[in-house]
């Protein structure tokens, strides 16, 4: 054969790979996942991790009901990413899965099944309830977790923990008796947030606000006691809740606001307020009141300052209606009335408002010393109907078991008109509190609930749970308090992102007590006995062998112990004679989820994996990491916070990381009425696990995101960019043998300048992976693969990797460098993409043991980096685009059609750039045939770059003949009379292949 008639092909070290250009992904995903199950990586890693430090990501709970969306793919990719990275950083990052197994949305989904078969949950036992609850639980449970697993979440998944297992039900009990026992526990009245149609009290968490149209009335309260000159004169309120006001028990102003005396001069006859009328009013309020009042002129009179208002007391507006409230108002002075709207004035209802509640305590004592009586009323049952303690309205509705107002409002403002005490009336659409769960309004009433004291001094209980009590001095630090240690946690833990500290202090500093109680079946009951004291508060019992009894029957049992017949007696024992009371109220399940740390991270028996950890504070090197989304600030972070402080003096973690709310492309919040939803099960089918993953790790996920089919795409793009990149070091690696590696030192400046690189994305990847700040590694990544490889490094070399002879030295150092490179970005992707990291990782170390998630990030060399090598190739890169650029218009031209083509010309006018390229194959460099440097400006018309000052190009053509074997246009070609159609360079490559190929024969 002539060499004309070769095929030079042939000779070429081409790349190699059984790696697919197309993902496959929805194929090759769940393959991945059979050979991780087989090859028992989750065991495989704990056994690889013993004796590093401990990194446990502990799971925030989801409750274990239907399948899961796309904030629950966000918030388990983001934890997968972190045990992954950490583990891959040298620790130990264990990650066990959990569920909230308990609560109200459970309970819902089997009364509807009821509902749906005609049953009566009433009528059901409560035993047999809970344990339908239990199973609807445990289906959904196994459910997500094949939807995770799905997602390429490695965690113990065969061991996950739920708040409904016996342990942790047990645990939750010991939990609540330490609250007992350190004196903060306590049963209380006080105006919690209560959902009718739930009939339950809600915690903030629970709650979220959304438009409602709000009755509004402006109501005076005649004043009876005060200042001569303003007796006959009546203080005016507004309130959007007119159903409130048989509750209404003060008056509250603000000291820093202007208040006057004013007068009506003119109004309509069939107004209700009438010529002559006076009024207190906030000045800069007035104008809008008697503009809502129709009173077409008044006068003001004079000022009421605020000592006239203290000691002041005013009629109850209801009392000509019903003899029942003929009870003082008093004035009380507060911080939260401003001047903001309404009258200056806030109608005051301590059984209906936080704020109501509080001003009234605090003025308890001195009020009840000028013989006002401090009861809080019951005026609201838990249907949202008034009781007998409303007078005159008992059986009106509130608010309706659907959700809609009832006749409340109206028999109350048609009352204030009869009594003449009705200013003006209105509506107003306004957001106010509605259950997350059933989407209807809450209402704060009045109720007895289980709290946990925020600024109580905690006793010290002297020893744990099971130990007797009565053998205790139980003695209390003064300002030794829940809300004080938390205040302590918040400033030691890490939060990421540093606003969330903020949020969460907020939060605590304005918290009221924690109530803790709920009115329904299904979770872990308060597990106490009390005994009822004359001042309507209840005695705790607190012995330690009734406490042991309980404790152990939950271990047991589970839960449903407390329900059993027979239950006082069994617990109470030898105390059963006695009048304590079992409580059936349920714990809220913020307090279970908040008490996971006990039963998960401290259980060594049922978590063995966990056993041992000692966290820094603790004089150890461990380290624990909550991470959920921006709402958990209120929810599980506050309730876990809580819980932790008040029975161990401290925060259960270390970092607390939180991500936003996903939103659909638009930025709008996803919903079903919109059909704006992106289901994660859809993308993986389309697309795949790694994908989602993908979009997770590029988003700013501190913030909210936004996901939809475009911004899908462009994750589509990027992904095949970097698999791209990886299948050409694959297959470029098919060729390299590690007994051919060259050391740093003897590498050309191009290999130098990647490694350089390369050590520099490292700090950069190490640096990010610990700051959970995976957007930055993306971006990194992507700027390294497919700018810095793929544009720029792969480019330049194909040359020499595909046509340069076996024995040279460039495609060594080369082959070298693209295994340093292969092995860090594949395991620095492997946390963020575990199958496509897995895929390529067996494609080049094939085996059936192997996974990349078995390795650890590989060391990268700080002697690398090489800050003057850098900035020179930076200049070199500068000069090469201005070459390309020339280049792109001379092929549009049609005047070449490849770059091979062209020897360019390229002048420089800086003499110290014209250094910096000196020793520098520029025709390599910028795949050209040859080029020509030039000192000087360069000729006009030749090819320039704005942003690169003092470069010109100008094309001009290849001289010589073409090489049959790599398409260089050189004079030296057939200079080798052996090889008469090929470059010198080549046809020592082809000797060498020829002389390889002839041994092998």
């Amino acid at each position: 054969m002539t060499d004309a008639e070769r095929d030079y092909s042939q000779t070429l070290f081409l790349p190699k790979t059984d790696f697919p250009m197309r993902a496959g992904l929805q194929q090759k995903e769940p393959e991945i996942l059979g050979r991780w199950e087989k090859l028992g990586l989750y065991a495989r890693l704990r056994e690889d991790a013993k004796g590093r430090p401990k990194f446990v990501l502990h799971d925030g709970p989801p409750y274990a009901n239907r399948d899961i969306h796309i904030g629950h793919a966000l918030n388990k990719v983001l934890k997968d990413v972190v045990t992954r990275s950490h583990q891959m950083s040298g620790y130990d990052s264990n990650y066990v899965p959990g569920w909230d197994c308990h609560g109200l949305p459970i309970e819902w989904e089997v009364e509807a099944e009821y509902r749906a078969k005609g049953r009566n949950k009433d009528a059901v036992p409560i035993v047999e309830f809970r344990g339908e609850c239990r199973a609807y639980a445990a289906k959904w449970l196994d459910v997500q977790r094949g939807q995770f697993k799905r997602l390429g979440i490695e965690g113990d998944w065969a061991h996950p923990y739920s708040t409904m297992d016996f342990a942790a039900e047990a645990q939750i009990a010991r939990e609540l008796m330490k609250f007992a026992k350190n004196g903060t526990l306590y049963r209380g009245s006080k105006p919690v947030m209560w959902s009718v149609v739930e009939k339950t009290a809600l915690a903030e968490a629970e709650v979220e606000y959304e438009d409602f149209v709000s009755d509004t009335v402006w109501v005076k309260f005649p004043i009876e006691a005060g200042p001569q000159a303003l007796l006959g004169a009546a203080v005016a309120i507004w309130t959007t809740t007119p159903w409130t006001l048989p509750a209404n028990r003060a008056i509250s102003y603000s000291s820093k606001i202007s208040y006057g005396a004013y007068e009506v001069v003119d109004a309509p006859s069939d107004n209700w307020v009438k010529v002559g009328d006076r009024l207190v009013l906030a000045d800069p309020l007035a104008i809008d009141v008697f503009r809502q009042a129709r009173v077409t002129a008044y006068k003001r009179l004079h000022d009421v300052p605020a000592r006239d208002l203290q000691g002041m007391q005013c009629r109850h507006p209801l009392k000509a209606f019903a003899g029942d409230y003929a009870f003082v108002v008093p004035l009380l002075d507060g911080d939260h009335v401003t001047a903001d709207a309404g009258t200056g004035f806030v109608h005051t209802a301590p059984s209906h408002g936080r704020e109501d509640f509080d001003i009234w305590m605090a003025n308890a004592r001195s009020l009840t010393a000028r013989g006002i009586d401090t009861t809080i009323p019951y005026t609201v049952d838990g249907d949202g109907y008034f009781t007998d303690q409303a007078p005159g309205f008992a059986g009106k509705r509130v608010i309706t078991d659907k959700g809609v107002k009832g006749d409340a409002n109206d028999a109350v403002i048609k009352a204030l008109v009869a009594a003449g005490t009705l200013l003006a009336r209105g509506r107003l659409t306004h957001q106010v509190a509605h259950s997350w769960r059933s989407k209807k309004p809450v209402i704060y009433r009045n109720t007895p609930q289980w709290f946990i004291a925020m600024d109580k001094d905690i006793a010290d209980d002297g020893g744990a749970i099971g130990e007797r009590s009565d053998a205790v001095l139980r003695t209390a630090m003064p300002g030794d308090t829940l809300r004080a240690r938390a205040f302590a946690a918040i400033a030691a833990t890490r939060w990421v992102p540093t606003q969330g500290e903020n949020r969460i202090a907020g939060m605590i500093e304005s918290k009221p007590d924690w109530v803790i109680s709920r009115q329904r079946a299904w979770g872990v009951p308060i597990s106490v006995f009390v005994r009822e004291k004359r001042d309507g508060s209840v005695e705790i019992l607190d012995d330690a062998r009734v406490n042991k009894r309980i404790a152990d029957a939950f271990e047991q049992e589970g839960a449903d112990a407390w329900y059993a017949a027979g239950a006082r007696e069994r617990f109470l024992g030898e105390l059963g004679n006695a009048d304590w009371q079992k409580v059936d109220d349920i714990l809220d399940v913020w307090f279970d989820s908040g008490s996971t740390h006990a039963f998960v991270l401290e259980d060594p028996v049922h978590f063995p994996g966990l056993a041992g950890i000692r966290r820094k504070k603790d004089g150890g090197a461990d380290t624990v990491v909550y991470l959920e989304g921006s709402d958990q600030h209120r929810g599980w972070f506050q309730s876990s916070l809580l819980e932790s402080c008040g029975t161990r003096g401290s925060a259960p973690f270390d970092v607390v990381v939180t991500h936003g709310f996903t939103l659909d492309e638009q930025g709008r919040k996803m919903s079903k009425s919109l059909r704006n939803g992106v289901d994660p099960q859809d993308v993986i089918k389309q697309s795949g696990a790694d994908i989602l993953r993908l979009w997770v790790c590029a988003t700013d996920y501190w913030d909210d995101q936004r996901i939809g089919p475009e911004i899908l795409k462009t994750n589509v793009e990027t992904y095949r960019k970097l698999r791209n990149t990886l299948r050409w070091m694959l297959g470029s690696l098919a060729h390299f043998r590690p007994a051919d590696a060259v050391a740093h030192a003897a590498m050309p400046e191009l290999e130098r300048l990647m490694l350089d690189r390369l050590a520099e994305v490292d700090t950069l990847v190490r640096q990010a992976y610990a700051n959970f700040d995976y957007k930055r590694i993306v971006a990194a990544l992507n700027q390294l693969m497919t700018v810095d490889l793929s544009s720029f490094y792969f480019d330049i070399r194909k040359d020499a990797l595909y046509c340069d002879p076996i024995s040279s030295a460039t495609r060594k150092a080369c082959l070298t460098v693209l295994d340093h490179l292969f092995r860090a970005t594949v395991t620095w992707l492997a946390p963020m993409l575990p199958f496509t990291a897995e895929e390529a990782w067996l494609a080049r170390y094939p085996g059936a043991d192997g996974s990349v998630h078995l390795q650890q990030f590989p060391d990268v060399p700080a002697a690398w980096r090489d800050a003057a090598l850098a900035e020179k190739w930076r200049q070199v890169r500068q000069v090469r685009r201005v070459v390309t650029g020339a280049l792109e218009l001379t092929r549009a031209d049609k005047k070449i059609g490849a770059s091979l083509e062209a020897a360019p010309a390229i002048y420089i006018a800086d003499p110290a750039l014209l250094a910096a390229l000196d020793g520098v194959d520029m025709g390599e460099v910028a795949i050209t045939s040859g080029v020509e440097l030039v000192r000087g400006e360069g000729p006009a018309g030749v090819f320039r770059l704005a942003d690169v000052p003092g470069v010109a190009v100008e094309f001009r053509p290849a001289a010589g003949r073409k090489c049959a074997r790599s398409w260089k246009i050189l004079p030296t070609v057939g200079s080798d009379p052996d090889y008469p159609d090929v470059t010198p360079r080549d046809a020592q490559a082809l000797r060498e292949w020829d002389a390889m190929r002839r041994a092998a024969e």
